[in-house]
């Protein structure tokens, strides 16, 4: 049954988006599309909000601009961190995306894989405006049953649509390759840390990019425990965020406290027992490390 059950339920919660694949209906409905096109605007750059390594690429805008594709779709190599992102499949020589909603069960260890799927969908879509017009009332994408569950423990099905998913509607359909500095998702206070970290850099076109004294060539993997989820908690814990140019795995769990111009480096695994708290203090340098228990860790 839907959800909420009635139109006039106060149910914030029950209200869902039906996803980015709605994004070309939403531009005629609104009257944008045919507007953004009598200005000669007909090239359209899409991405995800949380991605701030999105931007307009001039060689890519050129492409398009020349009528090299209508439909181009940015992929990116898989790492650890992205094995559930969507990627293409080709089904009667026609490119198609796939989502993990969308593989049976007794699949989703093949799709996982990053030797049988090696790249994934950055959702950094570029498209022809005069296209769109044209097929906006035969575009057809598939419908993904997300499982979810609310705040109530209500479990329920969020029907969704993917931009992803229109490449199929577009003859003249390309994916490129790009790296991965146009894909820094921000979903998590992890992610945050990361990109306000040395990891990072803005180079002299605005542009975040790994830090190029930065030894290891790609981002580490960063992961902070539910006290770090909420933006309050994760200020009160980082008194100046971290050095993590050097790192290449960081687990913090439990109640733990960062002081300023902590520097860590390599794989660091920071545990708090239950009950207990780990304060960093202020200067402390930390390589290749594991620290459990309850302690005040100091370490110049």
């Amino acid at each position: 049954m839907p959800v909420p059950g009635k139109a006039d339920e106060k149910n914030d919660e029950g209200w869902y988006p039906p996803g980015h694949g709605n994004i070309f209906q939403s531009l005629a409905y609104s009257g944008i599309l045919d507007e953004l096109l009598e200005q000669g605007r007909d090239i359209c750059f899409v991405s995800n909000i949380d991605n701030t390594g999105a931007n307009v690429d001039l060689r890519i805008a050129n492409a398009m601009c020349n009528g090299v594709a209508d439909y181009i779709m940015e992929v990116t190599d898989k790492t650890p961190a992205d094995v559930k992102g969507g990627t293409l499949i080709e089904i009667n020589g026609k490119i198609m995306h796939l989502e993990m909603p969308q593989v049976p069960e007794d699949h989703v260890e093949d799709f996982c894989s990053m030797t049988t799927f090696r790249i994934f969908n950055t959702n950094n879509i570029w498209v022809n405006l005069r296209a769109v017009k044209e097929k906006l009332n035969s575009i057809s994408m598939e419908i993904i049953a997300n499982k979810k569950k609310l705040k109530n423990g209500q479990e329920v099905i969020q029907l969704e649509t993917s931009i992803g998913g229109s490449i199929r509607n577009f003859e003249s359909a390309l994916s490129v390759r790009v790296g991965r500095h146009r894909f820094l998702p921000v979903k998590k206070t992890q992610d945050l840390a990361a990109i306000m970290s040395d990891l990072y850099i803005v180079d002299g076109n605005y542009v975040l990019r790994l830090n190029p004294e930065r030894p290891i060539p790609t981002a580490p993997i960063v992961k902070l425990s539910k006290h770090f989820d909420s933006v309050h908690e994760f200020q009160r814990r980082f008194k100046s965020i971290s050095s993590m140019k050097d790192v290449v795995h960081l687990t913090v769990s439990g109640d733990v406290v960062f002081g300023k111009n902590v520097v860590l480096k390599g794989v660091v695994v920071i545990i708090a027992d239950e009950g207990h708290s780990i304060e960093i203090t202020q200067g402390s340098f930390i390589e290749n490390k594991i620290c459990t228990g309850r302690l005040r860790f100091t370490d110049h």
